[in-house]
Formats: structure tokens, C-alpha cells, sequence
């Protein structure tokens, strides 16, 4: 009822300011022509004056006469049908702006009570906050979840559940930051760990950093058993260039997994991609492998440290050849910062970008990547 009285309040408002003009207009044309008139004849008679006290000769009193009565004959004069049908043409053009001005409310009333919902009550945040949780829509309840730790930053159960929803959401920086509160305050977990590296991966493009690794490999000491810690390490080595340990991993996950699983998908597609025909032909970048480091191992130090020099060398020389290798780039940065060698670990983490382009993903990636290792583009 409130919502009729003001509708109709304001509508009224806006008719009267419509028409109290075109009332106004009415009235001063229809007495136009009596005030010409009234002027001319009060010019006659200041005429009058000014010549009975002398202040203009009578030659000139009798021109300006003249000419006054000229004007005053003009106006009688003027076409009498003239007048008769402008004024009912004002008159209509008028009375048509009137309707239309009454009908505009009539009409969107009528429209409105037909289509609108005049009756559908207002919905502020809090009172949709405030309904059934099975009735909200997740953008609710999160915002729901929002408000309640706002006030209550100490609930470490509600980060719990928020930590995963916004996972969902892709919004890695605010899981990480839930996950950290969850641990902080109701303690370590797995679970809890394994979303922390997924969150912290995420955050940086799909790179498994070393805070991300670090996170996982809580996860393992926490429960051996947990897939998402596995697969996501398993990643880290194939980012590594460490394809095989990686193929391997995800091999055996394979063979411990439930039928049932959902990271059995995951894994395939890993995978399959770390079988492309490139990798399987040894046509992309490689880095030492296990059979390298166990006949690294039984050298001196000094024969060692030349044999991964010169296994850094290649990898560097055959990325001059084959530039369009991502993983290839990372591991040269990662090997160049393992021994120590930070500008050489720059200018490669430079010449890959200049590669891909400064502005592209893989650019953004490796800058994420080369800081997860300590490693600034410039100092």
C-alpha cells in the first residue's frame, strides 16, 4: 500500500509540472493583443502630455501621432479568421498535451499492475543473508560466510569450509589465506595442507612453487595416502624436467587408486601429455637423469661439478635451437640458480621471455616461477 501512495505522490508531481506551464501559456495568448493595445494607447497619451507642456514641437507631435495610430490600425485591422482559427489550434494543441501528459501515468499504472510485481517485498542483504541456507544461491553464502568471520575472525571452522568454496571459485589468493587461518587456529591437517599447495599453485598460474611443495609434502606426512599431494608433487617434478621420476608417480598412483577416483582423469591426462611425440623422441630440452646423477656420484667434486656445468651448457645450447620449449626455459633458470649462478639464471629467465613475448602467459609464468626460486628479473 506504502508503494501505491508514494507512486502515486510523484506522479502527480510530475503531471502538475507539466501542465501548470501550458495553463500559464493559455492565458497570456489570449490576452496578447488587448495589451498591444492598452501600450499604444498610453503612448498617445504621454504624447499628449509632453506636447501641451512644450517639450516637443507640434510638427513632430502630430508625425508620432500618425504613427501610433498606424500601429493601432494594424492591429484592428489584422485578420479576424486569422484569429479565430489560431486560437482553436492553441487551444487543441493544448488539450492534446493534457492528455497526453494524464494518459503517460494511466498507461505504465495499468502496464505495470499487469506485468510488475508491486506486491513482491524489498530483499536487503541481511534478510537474504538471514534465509534458509538450502534457498541461497553460492554468491549468498559465501557473503553469508563472509560476514559471519568478519565479526568472528577466530572461527578456524568456518575458514575450514570457506577455504574450499573459494578454491572452486578460483579465487586462490583468498583460499590460501583462508587455509593458513584454518590451520592456525583448529591445527594441522591433510586435507588442510594438500589445499594450501593447491591454493598457493594456483595463485601462481599452475607453477608448484616451493611454498606449494613445501605444503604438500606436509600433506604426505600427514596421510601417505593423499591424492591430491601426490599428483600435485608429481606435477612439480614433471616442472622440473624431471619427466620420468613424474611419469613414474603418476604410474603408481595409478596402481593404488580406487576405480572410482576422480584424479585417475587427472592423472591420465598428465599422462598423456608428458607422452608427446617431443618428449618421447628426446626432441625437447632434457636435464640430467637418475642414471647421470648415480655416475655423478661416484666422481670427485670437481669432475662432478664439471659434468653438470656441461649438462647445464647443453640444455642451454639446445634451447638456442629449440627457443619454443617452456620447460626446457625453467629448468635452465632452476639449474643456473642451483649452482649458484644468478646471472646466467636472469639473462635465461630474460632471453625466455624475450621468446614467448613479454605480455604472454608463459612470460607470466616464468616470472612467477623464477620467484618462487628466489630469483628477481632485475637487481
Amino acid at each position: 500500500m506504502l508503494f501505491w501512495v508514494i507512486a502515486a505522490i510523484l506522479t502527480l508531481g510530475a503531471s502538475l509540472a507539466v501542465l501548470l506551464p501550458l495553463a500559464a501559456g493559455s492565458k497570456g495568448g489570449a490576452l496578447s493583443g488587448d495589451h498591444d493595445l492598452e501600450v499604444y494607447r498610453d503612448q498617445l497619451s504621454e504624447l499628449d502630455r509632453d506636447a501641451a507642456r512644450g517639450l516637443i514641437q507640434p510638427a513632430e507631435a502630430a508625425e508620432a501621432r500618425a504613427e501610433i495610430a498606424r500601429r493601432i490600425l494594424r492591429l484592428d485591422n489584422a485578420d479576424p479568421a486569422g484569429k479565430a482559427s489560431a486560437r482553436p489550434a492553441s487551444a487543441t494543441s493544448r488539450l492534446v498535451a493534457t492528455v497526453a501528459v494524464l494518459a503517460v501515468p494511466l498507461v505504465s499504472w495499468g502496464l505495470y499492475s499487469q506485468l510488475g510485481s508491486p506486491d513482491l517485498p524489498s530483499q536487503p542483504l541481511s534478510e537474504r543473508l538471514a534465509k534458509n541456507p538450502a534457498d541461497s544461491s553460492v554468491d549468498e553464502l559465501v557473503a553469508r560466510a563472509e560476514a559471519h568471520l568478519a565479526a568472528n575472525p577466530s572461527d578456524g571452522r568456518g575458514w575450514d569450509v570457506l577455504a574450499p568454496v573459494y578454491l572452486r571459485m578460483q579465487r586462490f589468493s583468498d583460499a590460501a589465506a583462508a587455509y593458513r587461518n584454518a590451520i592456525r587456529l583448529d591445527g594441522d591437517s591433510a586435507v588442510r595442507q594438500a589445499g594450501l599447495g593447491e591454493a598457493i599453485a594456483g595463485a601462481a598460474g599452475g607453477i608448484v612453487s616451493a611454498d606449494a611443495q613445501d605444503a604438500f609434502e606436509a600433506a604426505l606426512k600427514l596421510d601417505p595416502a593423499n591424492a591430491k599431494a601426490s599428483f600435485y608433487l608429481a606435477v612439480a617434478l614433471a616442472q622440473e624436467g624431471r619427466t620420468k621420476e613424474a611419469v613414474a608417480s603418476w604410474q603408481a598412483m595409478l596402481g593404488t587408486l580406487p576405480p572410482g577416483s576422480p584424479w585417475r582423469g587427472a592423472i591420465e591426462q598428465a599422462l598423456a601429455k608428458s607422452g608427446n611425440p617431443e618428449v618421447a623422441s628426446g626432441a625437447a630440452a632434457k636435464g640430467p637423469d637418475a642414471a647421470d646423477v648415480d655416475a655423478a656420484s661416484s666422481m670427485s667434486p670437481q669432475d662432478r661439478e664439471a659434468m653438470i656445468n656441461t649438462m647445464v651448457a647443453g640444455l642451454d645450447d639446445k634451447l638456442r635451437q629449440n627457443p619454443r620449449d617452456a620447460e626446457g626455459w625453467m629448468r635452465l633458470v632452476r639449474s643456473y640458480v642451483v649452482l649458484g649462478k644468478a646471472d646466467e639464471a636472469r639473462d635465461a629467465l630474460h632471453r625466455a621471455i624475450a621468446v614467448f613475448g613479454a605480455d604472454s602467459d608463459e612470460a607470466k609464468k616464468f616470472t612467477t616461477f623464477a620467484a618462487s626460486l628466489g630469483l628477481a628479473a632485475t637487481e
